[in-house]
């Protein structure tokens, strides 16, 4: 993600989140927050439409991801996927161990999509998001590192690849 990309970051968040991030805290993020690193999915190669978005803050072996989302004309076509498996790899090549997030106690889809990918539910935030009080689920990934994760990984990543080729085909 670059300051040119926060417009259509911003337009994806206002469309997928009820308390939008303000636009200063994504440039902020980009530009004076060395912990933390931003990317954007595009469809149409390097200069076409945004599509997601995720971030991740690295801290020594401890990874968070701060965001994720996709826009709703574009879900359930695996780029929610897609962006959780990159910021996974680009946290792990950064050095990080561990790895948290929160999501919406009612997002199911969200939870089955991190359990998929090593996740578990570890602790719950009540009344989280200000919006309307609902509770966060704290879910964690550990031994990214690991030979096991590391083998989970490309499992599923071959396993995306080839629905993505199946999708494509269609």
């Amino acid at each position: 993600m670059t300051n040119a990309d926060v417009r259509e970051v911003l337009h994806i968040e206002a469309l997928s989140f009820s308390t939008a991030w303000p636009p200063s805290a994504f440039v902020s993020e980009l530009n004076d927050n060395k912990l933390a690193h931003y990317f954007v999915g595009r469809v149409g190669g390097a200069g076409g439409e945004v599509v997601s978005y995720g971030g991740i803050w690295v801290i020594l072996e401890d990874a968070h991801i701060t965001t994720i989302a996709v826009h709703p004309d574009w879900r359930g076509k695996r780029y929610g996927e897609q962006t959780l498996a990159y910021l996974l790899c680009e946290a792990i090549e950064r050095g990080a161990s561990w790895i948290t997030l929160e999501a919406r106690e009612s997002n199911i889809v969200a939870h089955a999509l991190y359990r998929k990918y090593g996740f578990s539910t570890v602790a719950t935030r009540r009344a989280y998001y200000s919006d309307n009080g609902e509770n966060a689920v704290v879910m964690w990934a550990g031994n990214l590192r690991g030979e096991l994760y590391a083998k989970r990984l490309a499992v599923l990543a071959n396993g995306l690849a080839e629905a993505l080729e199946r999708d494509e085909a269609r």
